[in-house]
């Protein structure tokens, strides 16, 4: 029987509330832990006796996660949020576990891919749950407290990581997981049996599931593996992007024939969703883009610490928060909630243009304070992408548009940290003795010290290109009336 939610009485404030922490703590769970292992992988990779493979400690648990989002989504608009997000924890915990007991680094990167699979449900799930409880009007403060949740992820789980490695043990960074795992399962177990359903019978298009992923995984492969372990035009590199394309077109004609496809084609040609996603996508994947490169550029030309450079990005990070909060609150007030992120992300793009312009002699002060510029203007556009997004379709509609909303976002920061990989990489070349790590020699090299500057200032400047192209795209989206309820709007 079909459960609507006119059958749901409204839940109170308190009950809300009770929704919203259990699932920022899943949120908090996933986010922290894409950053939390980066400081402790040389410390992994000795403890087990690998250090070839270390970067597939990461890369696992972002393939894993990245791909199967939109499935969690089209899921939970089966079966219902609440069961797919205890699927979702209990997966991400048992992976954890596992990481923890890892005897070999084949065994890790295995474990780390199973707690990515139960990671990639938790951001869309979490979303998605607060879309359902939330009406869109005031929806936005709420956007504002899941961008703390990934700032603070992102400044402390590199500190935490490497706390634990060095005065403590590695395997704590995967132990403490379980009690907050078990927390967030307990919270959600009890209070979200209060949340509206808004079922209908659906089928599951296993096949257009299954080229999904397919796609996503050949792509972030290639992505991955492109000018590291194969150079950019080898056959495998190329194979995995011809893969990609393929699958990808299969994919499309699929979802063409389907009696109901995974990812319906009238959602995605919504005007709202189109170009929301494809804001938020920008906008996302330059913000990941900088948190990756900013401390290697503080580290190698600034000359600040690997410590210094963790704490250096709470500029970047924290006013993301700031700004995501103060675009959230001002969407519950007034009807052009597309001023301030219109706005911000002209200033973000100025900012990066100046450090793009004099990154190496700009006083320290001064870059901090442009990299809080860009962070600011970046936290406007999340709250206004995602609520409107969300406001444009059907309640049985909300799950899948969140998990692919979501997929790209993860996908726009593979995308943009590839690129701005690729600009380093691609300066110091020829000033790299060969075999030698670039961290190694940075610093006794002018000729290499030289080229670095001249990269990371394409870098940032291909970090303006990106914020402008959020901006375009955001400036298309069509800015529609939120709803005080919290019932989805009805189909275009």
């Amino acid at each position: 029987m079909t459960v609507s939610s006119a059958a749901t009485p409204p839940l109170d404030h308190a009950a809300v509330r009770k929704i919203i922490f259990g699932v920022l703590l899943a949120m908090a769970l996933s986010a922290l832990e894409q950053t939390i292992v980066a400081t402790a992988l040389l410390t992994i990779g000795r403890d087990l006796g690998n250090i070839a493979d270390l970067s597939w400690v990461v890369t696992a648990y972002l393939l894993a996660g990245t791909a199967v989002m939109p499935l969690y989504g089209k899921l939970s608009d089966v079966h219902g949020r609440r069961r797919m997000l205890l699927v979702s924890i209990s997966v991400f915990v048992v992976g954890s576990a596992a990481c923890a007991l890892a005897p070999t680094m084949t065994a890790l990167i295995l474990a780390r891919a199973l707690q990515g699979l139960g990671g990639g449900g938790l951001i869309s799930l979490a979303q998605t749950v607060i879309a359902d409880v939330v009406a869109p009007r005031e929806r936005g403060r709420y956007q504002g407290y899941i961008g703390g949740v990934f700032a603070t992820g992102s400044v402390g789980g590199p500190i935490l990581g490497g706390f634990f490695a060095d005065h403590l043990h590695w395997t704590l960074i995967f132990w403490i997981n379980l009690p907050l795992g078990l927390l967030a399962l307990a919270i959600s177990y009890h209070s979200l049996k209060a949340l509206p359903r808004h079922d209908r019978p659906h089928r599951i298009d296993l096949i257009g599931a299954a080229l999904m992923v397919a796609a996503c995984v050949a792509l972030l492969l290639g992505l991955t593996w492109g000018g590291t372990r194969f150079p950019w035009l080898s056959l495998p590199t190329l194979g995995l992007f011809g893969g990609t394309v393929v699958f990808g077109v299969l994919f499309f004609l699929r979802q063409q024939t389907a009696p109901e496809p995974f990812l319906p084609l009238d959602v995605m040609r919504n005007g709202v969703v189109a170009t929301g996603i494809a804001a938020v996508t920008f906008a996302m994947g330059t913000l990941i883009g900088l948190s990756v490169f900013v401390p290697l550029y503080l580290d190698l030309i600034r000359g600040v610490s690997v410590s210094g450079s963790g704490f250096a990005l709470i500029p970047l990070m924290g006013s993301s928060v700031a700004g995501a909060v103060s675009s959230g609150r001002l969407m519950m007030l007034t009807p052009r909630y597309k001023r301030l992120p219109t706005i911000g992300l002209t200033l973000a793009s100025a900012a990066c243009l100046l450090l793009a312009a004099d990154n190496a002699r700009l006083p320290l002060w001064a870059v901090l304070v442009l990299l809080a510029v860009v962070g600011s203007g970046l936290g406007t556009v999340f709250p206004v992408t995602t609520v409107s997004v969300q406001n444009a379709v059907l309640p049985h509609q909300l799950g899948t548009t969140t998990g692919v909303m979501n997929f790209f976002r993860s996908l726009g920061g593979a995308v943009v940290v590839a690129v701005f990989g690729a600009i380093v990489l691609g300066f110091t070349a020829g000033s790299l003795p060969a075999g030698v790590p670039l961290e190694a020699v940075a610093h006794q090299s002018p000729d290499l010290a030289a080229a670095l500057v001249d990269a990371f200032r394409w870098v940032f400047a291909a970090a303006a290109l990106f914020l402008a192209l959020s901006l375009a795209f955001l400036l298309l989206m069509e800015e529609r009336p939120l709803r005080s309820g919290a019932q989805a709007a009805p189909a275009e």
